[in-house]
């Protein structure tokens, strides 16, 4: 028996960060938050982007809109306990899920990457939060949805 130890596997995975509506007005917080979550665990980030803002399919904490971020990542296997357990006990973060990504290559995890996006999206909100423009469409098929939730006349919603 050697008293070197072997080298720890390294895995890539998928992360789908969920964070409050709030969390628009600081998305540079948002965004800090998951990489320290991600650095103080050693993970490699590869790619994160906004994925979406959207209507959630019920209520989380009082939260009824949430604000999804994706994340690629690479990081030892015995590290993901601490990331997920980091996930559960943030105050900022409404839910997390990750996963393996073995199937994506680098390149494929790498394309996904919108930081750049995300940096002028976020120095536009700084400078201008009126100039982002709202989703009326959007905001007019939850409206329908709340409706229809609450017991109004069939909405057919497809055709917005």
């Amino acid at each position: 028996m050697t008293t070197a130890t072997a080298k720890e596997r390294t895995y890539s995975y998928e992360g789908l960060f969920l964070f409050p509506q709030s969390a628009l007005a600081d998305m540079q917080g948002a965004v800090d938050h998951i990489k320290e979550i991600l650095h103080r665990a050693h993970a490699q980030l590869i790619a994160l982007k906004k994925w979406d803002e959207r209507r959630l399919a019920y209520e989380i904490k009082g939260n009824k809109r949430g604000l999804y971020f994706l994340a690629y990542f690479t990081a030892p296997a015995s590290r993901m306990v601490g990331i997920e357990r980091d996930c559960n006990l943030s105050e900022k973060m409404l839910r997390a899920l990750i996963t393996r990504a073995d199937d994506l290559t680098a390149d494929q995890m790498q394309a996904a990457d919108g930081q750049a996006a995300l940096a002028d999206e976020i120095k536009l909100r700084r400078e201008s939060p009126s100039a982002i423009p709202a989703k009326p469409a959007e905001d007019q098929r939850d409206a329908l949805a709340d409706d229809m939730e609450d017991g109004a006349e069939d909405v057919d919603i497809s055709d917005l």
